[in-house]
């Protein structure tokens, strides 16, 4: 992934957005055109994130969980922008 380019940037050229806190975090706040899909069941839901030629950049409450979503990701050979907490955004 180019690391030029900042996140918004590459969520501007079709990078994913991807949320993994839970759907009552999610619901009561999120970056708009986010995806939910909570880390617990990321392994299971994957293939909702799209080809693995989409990069996906991923945030959610404080940073741990993103990280874990990142290593799930990674592993099913998507490349993956961790930016941490949603207030990095």
């Amino acid at each position: 992934m180019t690391t030029q380019l900042h996140h918004r940037q590459l969520v501007e050229h079709g990078a994913l957005l991807l949320d993994v806190r839970t759907p009552e975090e999610f619901a009561c706040e999120h970056v708009p055109r986010a995806l939910n899909i909570p880390v617990q069941v990321l392994a299971e839901r994957v293939h909702e994130c799209g080809p693995t030629t989409r990069p996906i950049v991923v945030y959610c409450r404080s940073g741990g969980r993103s990280a874990a979503a990142c290593a799930i990701l990674r592993r099913a050979g998507y490349e993956v922008r961790d930016i941490g907490p949603m207030t990095a955004w």
